[in-house]
């Protein structure tokens, strides 16, 4: 069974409720595992690639997965399976670069957005910037692989991330359509697959401008 050919692999590039098992002495941001079982459901409904099991396409998308997993998750990055933690700087359009420290104290959304008229990374926390988008993708803001155009060892790849604008964003109000926000990501990793690098490309006003645009404030309705 395919199982077994699974089991070969690295931890790190399984599936990432693989890795939540394996947290002997992990370090959680709230004390317990992670639940990824709701949004799960939305993922497997909603995503448009089925990469076959052990595929270049099916580790880089686990291997990413379980990378964002342990950022948002594991407060410690000594204990992020999935990054040389010595090595690894990360960038946004060719922007500054960050460590795995930086990561786990200000938090992706913080270092990828940065500052703008929808945005301000200044004002906004690790935790309190992770409540801002969950409020507005209740279901999850979802992240899938779409394809691989390089291999081992710089992975350039393309990926979708989408949710469904439910709840609110800031002031403002729900639209109920789907954000979606398309990028490119290269990858450098190590012999056993590990991220020493990453460098994402994609519009981030686009995506802000699509949460503000649709929908009217709630502070003007209420005046």
């Amino acid at each position: 069974m395919s199982s077994e050919k699974t089991t070969e692999l690295p931890l790190w590039v399984q599936d990432r409720d693989i890795v939540i098992a394996h947290d002997e002495e992990v370090q959680w941001r709230e004390g317990k595992r992670p639940d990824y079982s709701y949004t799960n459901e939305f993922l497997h409904q909603e995503s448009k690639f089925q990469h076959p099991e052990g595929s270049l396409e099916a580790i880089a998308q686990n291997l990413v997965r379980n990378f964002e997993m342990e950022a948002s998750n594991k407060s410690n990055p000594q204990q992020w399976l999935s990054i040389v933690t010595d090595k690894f700087k990360m960038s946004t359009n060719g922007g500054q670069q960050y460590t795995a420290q930086d990561v786990a104290v200000e938090g992706t959304y913080n270092l990828f957005l940065g500052e703008s008229e929808q945005y301000s990374s200044e004002t906004e926390t690790f935790e309190s910037s992770f409540q801002v988008f969950h409020n507005a993708f209740p279901n999850g803001f979802l992240w899938e692989l779409t394809e691989v155009l390089s291999g081992p060892p710089n992975v350039t790849f393309k990926w979708r991330h989408w949710g469904t604008f439910n709840g609110s964003y800031k002031d403002y109000a729900p639209t109920g359509e789907t954000v979606e926000i398309v990028g490119i990501s290269i990858a450098r990793v190590s012999d056993d697959l590990k991220i020493e690098s990453l460098e994402h490309y994609f519009d981030n006003n686009v995506f802000l401008q699509k949460l503000t645009a649709g929908g009217c404030p709630f502070h003007s309705q209420n005046q």
